[in-house]
């Protein structure tokens, strides 16, 4: 593909018209969640400004753990745009974390990766007060968050990884308009792309794309997939007939949402 192309191939805001109203309305129902009763907002696991996160409990002691990492290309939207996927899985008794973390130019991917790092760290300390299951911990992510959940999967404090319309590959977004804030150097291609570090040891990984995304990040999760099936790796792709990259999160902020039983499932309930 030339640039003009490949950068076409992977603008999600463009494919769908309507994704402003998805994220107004991602704001507006995320506005509720985090008014309601024993919400836990803005907990700061590291010194910067965004270095904090937001616990939601189902309200069952010892319940598993959705640490949530939100999308955006790594340099858009924050974690208060994303309460509202609690939902589903606290219906379901899972306690979900939604995480923030420094977005580029501000910071490099290799840098942002790290924070992901520190807020696990912060979760599964016992400072934190947080009365959940330390041996059950799905990491989850949506786009750019998909990214960052694949890449946590190696931690082994996590016990399963959902990741959600996910990027696997970073050669792409190193030849498209997206590297211009982000500056991907040829380590970090290397190094942060889930594809080029397949290796035994990391957690199951559930990747689900929806059917009616771009082809690029239908081709991300198949090719993903189709590598760590020559290696034997628990790695699953799911595609979900008529959804977009928007609307997928619907199946999460459900509590019989297709995502939220691929979280049961990775959570073995």
């Amino acid at each position: 593909m030339d640039r003009a192309t490949l950068d076409a191939a992977y603008n999600n805001s463009e494919a769908v018209a309507d994704s402003p109203n998805w994220l107004e309305q991602w704001r507006a129902r995320s506005a509720v969640r985090r008014a309601a009763p024993h919400a836990r907002l803005d907990l700061a696991y590291g010194d910067k400004e965004r270095t904090s996160l937001d616990y939601f409990a189902a309200g069952v002691s010892g319940a598993p753990l959705l640490v949530f990492l939100h999308g955006g290309y790594w340099q858009r939207n924050s974690k208060e745009m994303f309460s509202f996927v609690a939902d589903g899985p606290n219906a379901r008794g899972v306690d979900v974390a939604v995480v923030g973390y420094t977005l580029a130019p501000a910071a490099r991917l290799s840098e942002i990766v790290g924070e992901i790092d520190a807020a696990l760290d912060f979760l599964v300390a016992d400072t934190g007060g947080f009365d959940f299951d330390r041996r059950r911990v799905v990491v989850g992510g949506w786009s750019a968050g998909g990214h960052l959940a694949s890449v946590a999967s190696a931690r082994p404090m996590v016990s399963g990884a959902l990741c959600i319309s996910g990027i696997f590959d970073l050669e792409p977004i190193a030849l498209c308009y997206l590297n211009d804030l982000l500056r991907l150097d040829r380590r970090e291609i290397e190094q942060l792309s889930p594809l080029r570090r397949i290796h035994a040891g990391a957690a199951p990984q559930c990747l689900v794309v929806g059917g009616d995304e771009l082809p690029e990040l239908r081709r991300q999760s198949a090719d993903y997939a189709e590598v760590a099936s020559r290696f034997g790796l628990p790695i699953r792709s799911r595609t979900l007939p008529g959804h977009h990259h928007f609307s997928m999160l619907d199946e999460l902020a459900g509590s019989d949402g297709a995502l939220t039983t691929e979280l049961l499932s990775l959570l073995g309930e």
